[in-house]
């Protein structure tokens, strides 16, 4: 690890470990993910997979927007007067 790396390490916290990992499916996201190395795309799939564990959070405490006006609500409401800025 060179020193540019080693710092980040230290910035971040990541930790070396090893892992026993389908070659298939490591290869086949690699290229979906234009990653250039292993540890790239194993970092974007725990990263991606932490987002939508959080969105799922945010959802279920805070609702999906089918609570919320459409589009033709907002025009009718603008257009009667009944709205401010």
């Amino acid at each position: 690890m060179g020193l540019a790396e080693e710092s980040k390490s230290r910035m971040f916290g990541s930790m070396k470990t090893t892992v026993d990992l389908p070659e298939k499916e490591l290869m086949e996201a690699m290229k979906h993910a234009k990653a250039k190395t292993k540890t790239e795309v194993v970092a974007r799939a725990l990263a991606e997979f932490n987002q939508r564990h959080r969105m799922a959070a945010l959802t279920r405490h805070f609702g999906t927007f089918k609570d919320f006006m459409t589009q033709d609500d907002l025009k009718r409401m603008r257009e009667s007067g009944r709205h401010t800025i």
